[in-house]
């Protein structure tokens, strides 16, 4: 299906918009457990932000800068590994950020490309500071 500008709201899922337009997992943790940031060649940024728990994502945030589709991409990573552990979070891919969302543009498969960057750059971090505990940094 490729969306209609005219037609936003009935051009895409309930799961779709729900994301795109959520706000409430926008913000930043202080001293995340895990921090990815990665800036796409849409000059689109993605932030992600993550606190471990027993090696579970007991919560995860994330900042962009970018359009909507970033914004649902970003936002449903977020969803789909809260909760989850560390191991299953490796596994998310931009195919199952696509899948979940149902309409995401084909032309913005690059955005869920870049929000699960962002989200293996957290990762990638979280795991280099369980080494390393004494390294985490004081972010803002």
């Amino acid at each position: 299906m490729s969306p209609h500008p005219d037609n936003f709201w009935q051009d895409h899922s309930r799961r779709y918009l729900e994301m795109a337009l959520r706000t409430d997992r926008q913000e930043t943790i202080s001293q995340p457990d895990g921090y990815g940031k990665k800036t796409g060649n849409c000059r689109d940024t993605v932030e992600i932000f993550l606190t471990v728990r027993d090696d579970r994502i007991e919560r995860a945030s994330f900042r962009t800068d970018g359009c909507l589709n970033t914004n649902a991409c970003a936002n449903t990573v977020v969803e789909m590994i809260t909760g989850r552990s560390l191991e299953d979070a490796w596994q998310i891919t931009p195919d199952d950020v696509a899948a979940y969302l149902e309409t995401l543009p084909q032309n913005h498969f690059h955005c869920a490309e870049l929000a699960v960057g962002a989200l293996y750059l957290a990762l990638a971090d979280c795991r280099r500071l369980q080494k390393t505990p004494w390294q985490k940094p004081y972010r803002r």
